[in-house]
């Protein structure tokens, strides 16, 4: 059975939110060819997402020791192993977000942090850093106010770039993008602009999910709408 981790990276209601409408629309589409899917959502702006900070660095320092950890740190430290243990249990990936100020928003940086985990997800060896994740596809749907595909945008966007890069570092390559590009220099299109995304990801999803289940020796390089 698939494992589908839908990951919603919007402080926005569904309403409001082009990402979020995008991301619903992929899901269902995917759902819909491969109805056995099992479906986990992650809010990223409702959900418990500990950061990297002082209680967790604190008790990293404290279970090394076995010394007893405070309630702020008891709480965190396995909050932060079980956002690991959904990421590792996952075999499709779903990130809906938006872009913002070149890049996606804070908590999606909060959630790379929690889910890098040396040992788990990726392993330093003498060859250099190694992804344990292999075999995972990954699906980013994101907003955009702007148009940042083109070639002298490029140096502007550090959002599905970042963290394309970055799911490569954890061993996910197979990794498929679809954006909703200027909705703020066109708003009386934004209608049609989500339509056009929204199609795009139907078509991308019926693709990924017509399809085996993902392993490690299968690839899916092409994108239905790339960067």
């Amino acid at each position: 059975m698939t494992q589908l981790l839908y990951v919603r990276a919007n402080p926005k209601g569904l309403a409001q939110s082009t990402s979020l409408r995008l991301g619903q629309h992929f899901v269902g589409a995917y759902q819909a060819e491969r109805p056995g899917t099992q479906l986990a959502c992650l809010d990223l702006y409702e959900d418990d997402i500990p950061l990297l900070d002082a209680d967790v660095m604190t008790a990293w320092g404290k279970l090394a020791q076995e010394t007893q950890l405070s309630a702020p740190e008891a709480h965190k430290v396995p909050r932060l192993g079980e956002l690991v243990d959904q990421f590792l249990a996952s075999d499709v990936l779903v990130y809906a977000m938006p872009m913002w100020n070149f890049r996606y928003p804070p908590m999606v940086k909060a959630y790379m942090d929690a889910v890098a985990v040396a040992g788990k997800t990726f392993q330093y060896t003498a060859q250099g850093p190694v992804g344990l994740t292999s075999g995972k596809q990954a699906v980013v749907l994101e907003s955009r106010g702007g148009y940042w595909t083109g070639e002298d945008a490029r140096p502007f966007e550090h959002s599905v770039s970042h963290l394309k890069v970055f799911l490569n570092f954890l061993g996910v390559t197979d990794i498929h993008t679809v954006f909703a590009e200027g909705l703020n220099v066109d708003p009386a299109r934004s209608y049609e602009i989500l339509a056009e995304a929204q199609a795009r990801a139907g078509r991308l999803a019926r693709v990924l999910a017509a399809g085996p289940a993902p392993s490690p020796d299968q690839q899916h390089p092409e994108q239905l709408h790339g960067d």
